[in-house]
């Protein structure tokens, strides 16, 4: 069977393959099904990016989080602050260079470049995203202090060397990876403390999250912490914001309740969650399948992502979840001969 290769960079055999690597019945997902993902990790990530890249644009926007709420305030406002947050908490200064891993089509780079002046290299695995990065970037008048470069962030130091960077910022990437251990300031997703993979409900949740969010598997906190001290970074500080006692919860969006929208021009952001709302773009999608528009597979990635929207609900609302542990990390200095 021929692969069609796509000009953007995504190719059609990835996107018809994702949903593949889950089981039908995600109940009886093994430790072998684990492993496989674990081991084809870049297959599973491209293929998933490749399918759902244009729906998390259409559906969310150009930056790939979940942020908190203050009450009355705008979705995209939120997603800005929650950036700004990382930022300040990282001590960015002018001038810096900053390595953000896992970029996605570059929102949050763009918007940390700005915000705090420094100089930002995205760093992503998938064509698709890269060209649409680098579109948005020029068309922002960034391509100066923005760029970005195709990489495996699992080989972060045999392609930029060591000491490249002033500062290493992850925003709900290296959930992506194999391994969790490298990145020197994350906002997370992880399975939380009171989640147990002894009990099938808790299991099953996290195979949801994973089959909707394209993620070879989910990982507890406690396992977050214990990479980051693995490879020799002191934590300075660590907090699930999450925890935070807004009145308005991170998830409400995915909730597709337009009467929770925070703002006017939010109850079509939250719409497009709803039932109708995905009724809607999902049928324009498989049509757009149908007539060669779309990979084949992208309607059935987009289905994956109805999944995700519970999944990740749930998650919320249990406790069980969080999209954003945040973690700020040292690495010790190199001693000098």
């Amino acid at each position: 069977m021929t692969s069609t290769q796509y000009s953007d960079g995504r190719q059609e055999t990835r996107v018809e393959n994702y949903t593949k690597f889950w089981q039908k019945d995600l109940g009886k997902e093994g430790e072998a099904d684990n492993q496989n993902r674990v081991e084809s990790y870049t297959d599973v990530v491209n293929g998933y990016y490749d399918g759902a890249t244009e729906l998390y644009e259409y559906g969310w926007a150009q930056s790939f989080h979940f942020s908190r709420f203050y009450k009355g305030e705008a979705f995209v406002a939120s997603l800005a602050r929650h950036e700004h947050y990382l930022s300040a908490q990282m001590g960015l200064r002018p001038g810096m260079r900053v390595l953000d891993v896992g970029c996605g089509v570059g929102g949050p780079a763009r918007e940390i470049a700005r915000f705090a002046d420094v100089n930002i290299v995205g760093l992503n695995n998938n064509d698709f995203q890269i060209q649409r990065a680098r579109k948005y970037t020029k068309k922002a008048g960034l391509e100066n202090q923005v760029s970005f470069a195709k990489g495996d962030f699992m080989k972060l130091s045999e392609q930029f060397g060591e000491n490249s960077f002033d500062a290493v910022y992850a925003i709900e990437a290296t959930v992506h990876a194999p391994t969790w251990e490298g990145v020197s300031a994350v906002y997370e997703w992880c399975m939380t403390d009171t989640w147990d993979a002894s009990i099938p409900a808790h299991k099953e949740l996290a195979h949801a999250i994973e089959f909707g969010n394209g993620i070879p598997e989910m990982r507890p906190l406690k396992q977050a912490r214990e990479a980051m001290v693995k490879v020799g970074f002191s934590i300075e500080h660590e907090e699930d914001l999450a925890e935070r006692p807004d009145e308005v919860p991170w998830y409400y969006p995915l909730e597709g309740d337009i009467w929770k929208a925070q703002t006017a021009w939010d109850c079509f952001t939250v719409w497009r969650m709803s039932w109708s709302g995905k009724l809607v773009s999902h049928t324009a999608i498989k049509f757009m399948e149908m007539l060669g528009l779309l990979p084949k597979g992208t309607y059935d990635v987009g289905e994956s992502l109805k999944v995700a929207a519970d999944a990740l609900v749930k998650g919320g609302q249990t406790k069980l979840f969080t999209p954003m542990y945040l973690a700020i990390c040292r690495k010790p200095l190199l001693s000098e001969n």
